[in-house]
């Protein structure tokens, strides 16, 4: 685990995001599959999505649990640069948030989280820096999240611990 040392806080929470929305996804279904907002500063980050109802506790717990698996499981994340036309072709529309890029960029970074099985965990575009595998995030802790029924958006704020 020493080799993790050599990232920033910043680049290991932001990493953490893209991990925790395969979880949100996985245990919450399509139905929260797009992004409305990421914040991340130091160990301390926020991922809200879209969610048509409030999530069970239950649900909450499985999401952390199923985020901390996929981070000990060292899952390889990719980041590939390619024509904007090429990657909607590719993958379609689920490497967009809710938050659009600009029409006038043509060229993306993709950022892909692979499974074990070598399925897409996770997939978006993406011009921050991440971890090259999930193993350096380390462990991620949700606090209380906050849903939003009027506007249809669940809040997960977290903190990653060495």
């Amino acid at each position: 685990m020493s080799e993790c040392l050599n990232f920033p806080d910043e680049v290991r929470t932001h990493t953490a995001l893209h991990i925790i929305k395969g979880a949100v996804v996985k245990v919450l279904g399509e139905g929260s599959l797009w992004t409305a907002s990421t914040y991340v500063s130091g160990k301390h980050g926020r991922l809200t999505v879209t969610c048509q109802s409030k999530p069970s506790d239950d649900e909450i717990k499985r999401i952390e649990a199923l985020a901390n698996a996929k981070v000990e499981e060292d899952l390889t994340i990719e980041r590939i640069v390619i024509p904007r036309e090429e990657a909607e072709k590719t993958y379609g529309q689920i490497i967009y948030d809710l938050f659009p890029i600009p029409q006038e960029v043509r060229e993306l970074t993709i950022v892909i989280v692979k499974d074990r099985d070598g399925s897409i965990w996770n997939i978006n575009a993406c011009n921050k820096e991440h971890l090259p595998s999930s193993k350096c995030v380390g462990k991620i802790a949700l606090e209380k999240p906050r849903f939003r029924a009027s506007k249809k958006l669940l809040e997960l704020p977290f903190n990653i611990e060495p």
